[in-house]
């Protein structure tokens, strides 16, 4: 029975969910593309790559961003912009004129300091905070291995470095809980091709609980986050969104889950793992793989996934198209195309064909990945939206309009019940349509 002290918003209340611990629950019905949640960014951070580009403050992105006068390396739509991000800019103004090309703190310890001045100024519950508020984030602390601590040791003296002249930072111990905190709880902001924009933090969008099989999923309007129905959602049921990305198999999502937030999934797709054969399919052959094989093509899989993550700091486009190439080539002798470490390598070879403008090649790895990600994905996915999105520009980009208009269409299709029929995004892509 529901305790009359639990918070609630129209249609929604906080429970203790069992096993899980606190969660977000109906209290009327809820229909596909249906708004739940909206949630203001209690703090916000702008990735370093992206300004310029987009404003510091609201996240919009446009042409003609006026800069930051001093540190002239902040942009804004208009002087409201600036001075509603002022509080949070001069943390970092005088100290990037100081620092120069040293200043390169992380977006984490930028995210964290945001925080930290957030609580001294707005000590009372936020318009963020209505379900959860900041200080009630879990931790974890317990179950943080000496890695995570050495991590977190090493933001903390990041933090200190870049902002001690302009933040009163508390103690070691409270700044580790904090931090462990935000490892948890933050949001990565993305835009409609799932480009990273930056980070920030919802208090009550944080609320929710993970499924592999999710009925919600959440999208951003600038440094707003909105949580739509991805399925018919029926009162006295829990709100689920995914926090990972849901493509692999069941055993890797849960290495996942439980390296960055310390729980296995108990979900129907976990319980039941029937999308795991069609998601590691392995080619029809007259003398087809041993299960070693497979086995082992798998742990080369995950290898080579690992090592392009680390190669993309420091490799070449050609060096990384040519990991992609020979992966690809040697896991294709057991895995069909469809398998989905096929599917992440050819997604990586993508983008790298994106980044250096091979427009050809980067929409022959498209057309392979569509239809297996529109498989494996839940209804409604952004994967597969932002997918048909970047096909559909490729199209057009090539001439061939008949079949950019078909795959911006099934973009928006999706995009309609995720981000909500009036998004900027949607009027976007609907320009670019009247505009060929």
């Amino acid at each position: 029975m529901r305790s009359e002290a639990a918070p609630q918003l129209d249609g929604l209340e906080r429970f203790a969910s069992a096993g899980k611990g606190r969660g977000l629950r109906a209290r009327r019905r809820f229909a596909v593309g249906e708004l739940l949640l909206s949630c203001p960014a209690y703090a916000a951070v702008l990735t370093v790559s992206e300004r310029g580009s987009h404003c510091d403050g609201c996240f919009a992105r446009k042409e003609g961003l006026s800069k930051c006068g001093r540190c002239k390396q902040a942009f804004y739509c208009n002087v409201e912009c600036q001075k509603e991000d002022w509080p949070m800019h001069k943390l970092e103004c005088a100290s990037m004129c100081t620092f120069g090309q040293n200043w390169h703190p992380s977006e984490t310890v930028r995210l964290t300091a945001r925080i930290l001045a957030k609580q001294k100024t707005h000590p009372e519950r936020t318009q963020s905070e209505k379900l959860l508020a900041v200080r009630e984030f879990e931790s974890h602390l317990d179950k943080l291995d000496n890695e995570k601590r050495e991590l977190i040791q090493n933001d903390i003296a990041a933090l200190h470095h870049f902002y001690s002249k302009h933040l009163d930072c508390p103690d070691n111990a409270a700044l580790v809980v904090l931090f462990a905190q935000v490892n948890c709880n933050g949001f990565t902001i993305e835009d409609e091709e799932l480009s990273h924009l930056g980070s920030a933090i919802f208090p009550d969008v944080a609320l929710m609980n993970h499924s592999c099989c999710p009925n919600v999923i959440v999208t951003y309007k600038g440094t707003l986050a909105e949580v739509r129905a991805v399925r018919e959602i029926e009162p006295g049921e829990e709100i689920f969104s995914s926090y990972i990305d849901l493509l692999y198999p069941t055993e890797d999502r849960n290495d996942r889950l439980r390296d960055s937030y310390f729980f296995s999934c108990d979900c129907r797709e976990c319980t039941t793992k029937e999308k795991d054969k069609e998601k590691l399919e392995i080619c029809k052959l007259n003398d087809p793989p041993s299960a070693e094989t497979v086995k082992d093509m798998i742990k080369y899989a995950r290898n080579v996934i690992e090592e392009f993550r680390r190669a993309k700091h420091y490799k070449s486009p050609s060096e990384l198209l040519e990991i992609c190439e020979l992966s690809l080539d040697k896991m294709g002798a057991v895995f069909k195309d469809s398998n989905v470490y096929m599917l992440h390598m050819m997604y990586q070879a993508m983008g790298v064909c994106l980044y250096v403008q091979d427009w050809e090649g980067a929409l022959c790895y498209g057309q392979k990945i569509i239809r297996p990600y529109s498989k494996h994905y839940p209804s409604y996915s952004l994967n597969v939206a932002s997918m048909w999105l970047k096909l559909g520009r490729l199209y057009m980009t090539l001439k061939n309009r008949t079949a950019g208009v078909k795959a911006l269409k099934r973009a928006i299709a999706i995009m309609e019940v995720a981000h909500g029929k009036d998004h900027p995004y949607i009027s976007e892509i609907k320009k670019e349509l009247e505009d060929h």
